[in-house]
């Protein structure tokens, strides 16, 4: 067995150790503390990347040409279909996978048209200026080119960055006021993920191996966990842009 392999057995048996000794029956109304203070990743994945990569699975075609993506490139490895470059963005210089280093609400200097595709999953919700995000985001995309973004519906504030920089939430009708004059509503398509059992069960810590997969694939309008964002700038005389 090969160190990688072990390590990923040993870390699966501590995730089912966790979940054995303190199971999600310990739940309660009166419990006020959540079982795992990180989204469950003590018990398995955190129950909100199970939408997260549903989605981003679900456009894996969109995923070609050059593709940008924030802080690592997990999505553009694990799904990319015909991709030709991949490059990473952060605002952290210290990043050894960043190749393109700036603040995505002041980034001219990244050059415009240069994408055809932007994976931007759970990242708006850290930049206080979301408008001038999306302007930059519509910006740097190649005439037909492709945003996909997730943001929070439901989520605990973010420990690692701490309450004051966990900015916004977001619901689907929310997404389509931001979007619809960045990207026209002919060019958006909004989705939500998840339903009152998930949201709960996120909130708790519980991580998405500990729901039964009928619950995890019930969605459910008033309930999301997260929203998906599908965007296409628009190409000149209307075009697709797409070669």
């Amino acid at each position: 067995m090969t160190n990688r392999a072990s390590a990923f057995s040993w870390e699966a048996l501590r995730h089912r150790w966790r979940r054995w000794v303190r199971p999600a029956w310990l739940l309660g109304t009166n419990r006020r503390k959540p079982l795992s203070p990180i989204w469950g990743f003590d018990r398995g994945t955190a129950l909100d990347r199970y939408y997260i990569e549903r989605f981003v699975a679900d456009h894996r075609n969109d995923i070609r040409g050059r593709v940008l993506e924030v802080n690592d490139p997990r999505y553009t490895t694990k799904y990319g279909t015909g991709v030709e470059r991949g490059d990473v963005l952060d605002v952290d210089p210290t990043n050894p996978l960043a190749t393109i280093v700036a603040d995505l609400s002041a980034a001219n200097p990244i050059p415009a048209n240069t994408f055809d595709c932007f994976i931007l999953t759970q990242t708006l919700q850290f930049i206080p200026d979301v408008p001038a995000a999306l302007a930059h985001v519509h910006r740097i995309l190649r005439p037909g080119g492709v945003l996909l973004a997730t943001v929070p519906a439901v989520s605990r504030l973010a420990p690692h960055y701490g309450p004051a920089r966990d900015y916004w939430r977001f619901t689907p009708a929310g997404c389509r006021e931001l979007l619809y004059p960045v990207f026209g509503a002919e060019n958006l398509t909004v989705s939500s993920y998840g339903n009152v059992r998930t949201a709960c069960a996120f909130l708790h810590g519980l991580a998405w191996e500990e729901l039964p997969r009928g619950v995890l694939e019930h969605h459910d309008e008033y309930f999301p966990v997260i929203v998906g964002v599908h965007g296409i700038k628009r190409a000149p005389h209307g075009g697709s842009g797409i070669s």
